[in-house]
């Protein structure tokens, strides 16, 4: 998978996160995915909560926009965001063409 696609009037992205990273961030990665750095620990879902509020921020969405759909446990994961695809494709290639 690349690191997103549409999906109708989402967006799907795929995030391979470091928690306990320091400062929150979402960059670049590779191909197939986009890196996200928290400084959430992994305990008790607030890593991935952090996820959600940074990525809802990013994308300039509602965090009820974005849900978790694969990844719960895991580093790499997969989230959908709900809004218009093409504008929300339009910010990820952005975070491509600054750069991580």
């Amino acid at each position: 998978m690349p690191a997103w696609r549409r999906i109708g009037d989402e967006l799907e992205i795929a995030v391979r996160v470091t928690p306990r990273g320091g400062r929150d961030s979402l960059a670049a990665g590779t191909e197939a995915h986009l890196a996200a750095r928290l400084a959430a620990a992994p305990v008790d879902g607030k890593a991935n909560a952090a996820l959600i509020a940074l990525v809802a921020e990013t994308f300039g969405v509602p965090r009820r926009s974005v849900t978790l759909v694969a990844g719960d446990t895991s580093r790499l994961k997969r989230l959908r965001i709900a809004g218009d695809a093409a504008v929300l494709a339009e910010t990820a290639a952005r975070l491509y063409e600054a750069g991580p």
